[in-house]
């Protein structure tokens, strides 16, 4: 609709339409032989690609219908063939350097390292596979489509009537804009440094909260509680969870498997909650009504997470987690301290949820102290005492029966009822060999105390593991208080640390990756620019008109919640990509006026080239922003929590770059001149 809106001709409406398929088929079927499929990721890859993909096919066919429509016009007329060919040749150089531009603009997306890499590479490979099959297209299929569709009686010597109101009404509004140039670069700063102070005051986070209809609780009670008491409150636990509407089923594990790999003592267990399906708010209020719900229960925590963010954030860190705080040291006791001043601390950080000391102590046990003066006098070894003590614990195998063919193993082992009974554990008889039998309490001291189910490690050093989640996503500003917060409240002892992990962490490694290859892309950028730029004054209107970008995408982030995630990062990278193809095409433009066609570069070409470039970029900017406003009106709801926010800061940044592009642009452009792509100098 919005090509034949456009073009007003239903034969280069078509042609442009058809170079959209081709190009996405091709580039589809090169990514199911590099082993993708089609996902979330690389269909969003796709997405964003389709604003390139037409602009490809627009600038070809326009330039083309253009050409021949002042073909026909003219006396001396020259073969259709002839036109097409020199019309495809006009801005094949410029669209093949937009191309390799974009596409170094994505590189840094690909060789992102860690859980953002594997997110978002799919992504950059689809779109840099479409654009570059759109290249293809662009410079076969489309200028033999146009060949073979196009001829004389098809074009008509006026331009459409939607085109020719949009010329008029922009060169007006552009011509005084170019007689105030100051003004317009004025409102173009503020509006840029307005973007620039808005960045500090943005929250950050690495991937926004999934919401795919399933959440595992995790409960930890007190270390040491039975199983029996853990199924118990589970019971009421479930029953509660019950009663919320969005909820379908409940289930609860408790505890580990005898001879498990897991951790986990009886105190801990896991619910696994089913809802029904639900839009993007209402998964958040549930996540709500959860949270307050199982605030009822004192003496207990939780921790509420959906099944992708987990499994998310035990890659990351091995908890489940989005903040984990590790404490290392050697002395046990001084890091269980510090662990609860840093979790003391924690708590008081507004948005703080769930924190959690992964090892604390209190675990009830019985100790047995062996007295060495004892063994002696009865004739013990410590090593008798432990393999007796390990046999009334875990099982002996003391002899087998037989029943036909079948034989079975006959094991001691003490009463689980007696286990605990300081009094029954005493009186465990002991046997050295040779003499008579002996009570173990007349060999050890034995008393309940507290101890540990676990004694984390991390590289060969101890480590206490403080972990918590932050309500509102804005992991990076809470981690920054935390370790504000921390510095100023907890003194270490000597040879203690600490450490941050979890997705704040990996969101800093993957901006600082993000950032350094970004910076290693701008420079292959400059340089491929500079091979096309026939001059300096060229290449820095480039790329001063980049920064315009960036106005919209921030105040889109602003107004969606003040949250970037990687994906909002991954929407900057893409808007800088469409901004600088525009950019490119529009100098490219100005040159091939000034060299080809010998006009003198003043307000008469800077209008006429913007005017000619008028259509290619408001027709690519609809279609991108109709390809991604799907994603962005749900940005929130299930499988769009990540492209979403992308989606947003590219819609928000089409905006005003397109503005900026159309406006500001030409103005610099007329202030800079464009001396260099003089055909002397060509």
């Amino acid at each position: 609709v919005i090509l034949l809106l456009f073009l007003f001709n239903f034969r280069t409406a078509a042609i442009s339409f058809t170079s959209i398929p081709i190009s996405l088929l091709a580039a589809v079927i090169v990514l199911e032989r590099l082993g993708y499929s089609l996902d979330t990721m690389t269909l969003g890859g796709l997405a964003i690609a389709v604003g390139v993909v037409v602009d490809d096919a627009v600038i070809d066919v326009e330039n083309i219908l253009r050409r021949l429509r002042e073909n026909r016009s003219h006396a001396d007329r020259i073969s259709p063939l002839q036109v097409v060919l020199n019309a495809s040749i006009e801005v094949r150089s410029a669209v093949v350097y937009a191309t390799f531009a974009v596409a170094l603009v994505f590189i840094p997306i690909l060789t992102m390292s860690g859980v953002a890499g594997r997110l978002f590479a799919p992504l950059g490979v689809a779109y840099i596979l479409a654009i570059m099959a759109s290249l293809t297209v662009a410079l076969t299929v489309t200028p033999a489509l146009c060949l073979s569709f196009l001829g004389l009686r098809h074009i008509t010597e006026k331009e459409p009537p939607v085109m020719t109101w949009l010329k008029a009404r922009y060169e007006r509004i552009l011509s005084r804009v170019e007689k105030r140039p100051r003004t317009a670069l004025l409102i173009a700063g503020a509006l840029t440094v307005c973007g620039l102070a808005i960045l500090p005051f943005l929250g950050g986070g690495f991937i926004p909260e999934l919401r795919e209809g399933h959440f595992i609780i995790h409960m930890s009670a007190v270390p040491g509680t039975s199983l029996g008491e853990s199924l118990r409150i589970g019971h009421q636990v479930n029953e509660e969870l019950r009663k919320l509407p969005a909820v379908r089923s409940v289930s609860q594990r408790v505890g580990r498997a005898e001879k498990a790999d897991d951790i986990f003592g009886s105190h801990y267990s896991e619910f696994n909650v089913d809802l029904k399906p639900l839009k993007g708010e209402e998964g958040e209020k549930i996540v709500g009504d959860i949270r307050k719900l199982l605030a009822q229960f004192p003496g207990v925590n939780f921790a509420v997470k959906t099944f992708l963010t987990e499994r998310v954030e035990e890659t990351l860190s091995g908890y489940t987690a989005s903040v984990v705080i590790n404490i290392y040291g050697s002395d046990l006791d001084q890091l269980d301290s510090k662990a609860q001043e840093i979790a003391r601390v924690l708590g008081k950080i507004r948005g703080s949820t769930e924190v959690q000391v992964q090892s604390a102590p209190g675990t009830p046990q019985l100790e047995i102290r062996l007295r060495p003066a004892d063994l002696a006098l009865w004739g013990f070894e410590p090593v008798d005492v432990l393999e007796n003590v390990r046999a009334a614990y875990q099982g002996a195998e003391a002899g087998q029966i037989y029943d036909g063919n079948r034989v079975f193993g006959v094991v001691a082992i003490l009463n689980p009822a007696q286990r605990n009974d300081i009094g029954a554990v005493s009186a465990l008889p002991l046997r050295n060999g040779t003499g008579p039998y002996v009570p173990l309490g007349k060999l050890a001291d034995i008393y309940q105390s507290g101890g540990r189910d676990i004694v984390l490690h991390d590289g060969a050093r101890r480590v206490q593991t403080v972990t918590c989640n932050v309500a509102g996503g804005d992991v990076n500003s809470f981690v920054a208080e935390a370790r504000k917060q921390i510095a100023q409240s907890v003194t270490l002892p000597q040879g203690s640390y600490v450490e941050f992990g979890g997705a704040a962490a990996a969101q800093a490694q993957s901006r600082r990756d993000l950032l350094i290859h970004s910076l290693l892309a701008g420079v292959g950028i400059i340089l491929l620019l500079t091979l096309v730029m026939r001059g300096w004054r060229n290449l820095v209107l480039v790329l001063v008109n980049l920064p315009f970008a960036l106005i919209g995408g921030v105040l889109a982030v602003f107004a969606a919640g003040g949250w970037v995630s990687i994906g909002a990062l991954v929407g900057f990278v893409t808007l800088f990509g469409i901004t600088l193809r525009n950019s490119l095409m529009m100098i490219s433009h100005y040159e091939h006026l000034i060299r080809e066609e010998g006009m003198t570069w003043g307000i008469e070409t800077a209008i006429r080239g913007a005017s000619e470039r008028l259509i290619p970029i408001l027709m690519t900017a609809f279609v991108t922003a109709f390809g991604l406003l799907p994603l962005a009106i749900g940005a929130g709801d299930p499988g769009r929590e990540i492209e979403g926010p992308m989606a947003i800061v590219i819609l928000g940044g089409l905006l005003t770059s397109t503005a900026l592009n159309l406006l500001v642009l030409p103005t610099l452009a007329l202030r800079l001149g464009i001396r260099a792509a003089t055909p002397e100098a060509s």
